[in-house]
């Protein structure tokens, strides 16, 4: 028992600080990553349900792709994709640089392009779910379409959005597990080689399942807690 309590620890043998950096790294790509899929998101969402053609054909095809690929084979295609346009780009303007894309900014776009293409069916479904009585009343008291989907649209939405938007956060902050493949030092990476040069893989994988299952825990309870808070709003301000 000692042996393993030493494999864990803070000490020289033990890989408690390289584990707890790569905790850091997944959830600060999970964090980064949560506004840009929300954002982009909600413009796929406006774009759905836009009266121009080409906007809800592009938004489609935005959704058919991310929704379609695997998020490993999205993540390499970023990854190495994003740093042979970047090379061709710098070749063609004439510099003679090399440039290489940041893992980290990698897995955040990839992730991002897959979360914002689910989470923007979770919007497109909240906005139907609103009935369409709600905008003409803004209309109707002199609200501006921008003022109208601030004050009456939002609150709603984001109501009404908060349960599958809450699923896929739990989802994105299992899929940081695959940005191991592109060398990203996140909490797989870490225990894969604390488990091949300690040869205690059962020990080192049980703990990073434990460490996810945190995350979800915790993220649960600020999940309840933003749907009370959401409730409350519903109801005028009363518990």
């Amino acid at each position: 028992m000692d042996y393993y309590l030493s494999l864990i620890s803070f000490g020289p043998e033990g890989w408690a600080r390289n584990i707890l950096s790569g905790l850091v790294i997944t959830v600060s790509l999970a964090v980064a990553t949560l506004p840009l899929g929300l954002a982009l998101g909600f413009l796929v969402a406006l774009g759905k349900q836009s009266s121009e053609p080409s906007l809800r054909l592009a938004s489609n095809i935005y959704t058919t792709i991310f929704r379609g690929l695997p998020e490993l084979l999205t993540l390499f295609l970023v990854y190495f994709g994003a740093t042979l346009g970047v090379q061709k780009l710098t070749t063609a303007l004439g510099l003679n640089i090399q440039i290489e894309i940041n893992s980290f900014a990698a897995g955040m776009l990839a992730l991002g392009f897959v979360f914002s293409s689910y989470s923007s069916e979770v919007f497109l479904s909240a906005f139907r779910a609103i009935p369409a009585g709600q905008y003409e009343a803004g209309y109707a008291i002199g609200l501006s379409k921008w003022q109208t989907m601030r004050k009456i649209i939002f609150p709603q939405l984001i109501r009404i959005a908060l349960p599958g938007l809450a699923n896929l956060w739990l989802v994105l902050l299992k899929d940081t597990s695959l940005v191991s493949v592109i060398s990203l030092s996140d909490i797989i990476r870490q225990t894969q080689i604390a488990a091949r040069v300690s040869k205690e893989p059962f020990l080192f994988y049980s703990l990073a399942c434990l460490l996810y299952l945190s995350l979800a825990i915790i993220s649960s309870y600020f999940i309840n807690r933003i749907g009370d808070w959401a409730s409350n709003n519903k109801n005028g301000g009363k518990a």
